[in-house]
């Protein structure tokens, strides 16, 4: 009697040691998933971003929107001196010190 009750024990013991196991697994298989679909997303981000970009340049090259407002634009938004240096901006004093 005393050895059916190990036996059943040990077989919960290893049920739940399975248990974790799949529980794991399938935590690192959702945590893929999730990495990968994160990765997609900020390469889309990207490339609309790009595209974007691409489109407005075209449009300045045309002729079909004023450098001086792309420029102006762009003066607003970028802060970093390298970002800054890519349009002959100046540098950004109060964003430097």
């Amino acid at each position: 009697m005393t050895a059916n009750i190990e036996k059943a024990q040990k077989r919960v013991t290893d049920l739940e040691e399975k248990l974790k196991q799949a529980k794991a697994l399938k935590q690192k298989v959702e945590a893929r998933a999730k990495a990968a679909e994160s990765k997609q997303n900020r390469a889309a981000d990207t490339r609309r971003k790009i595209l974007v970009g691409a489109a407005i340049l075209a449009k300045v090259e045309r002729g079909e929107w004023p450098k001086d407002k792309m420029l102006e634009m762009m003066s607003q938004q970028l802060t970093r001196a390298d970002d800054r240096a890519l349009f002959d901006l100046p540098v950004n004093e109060k964003v430097a010190l």
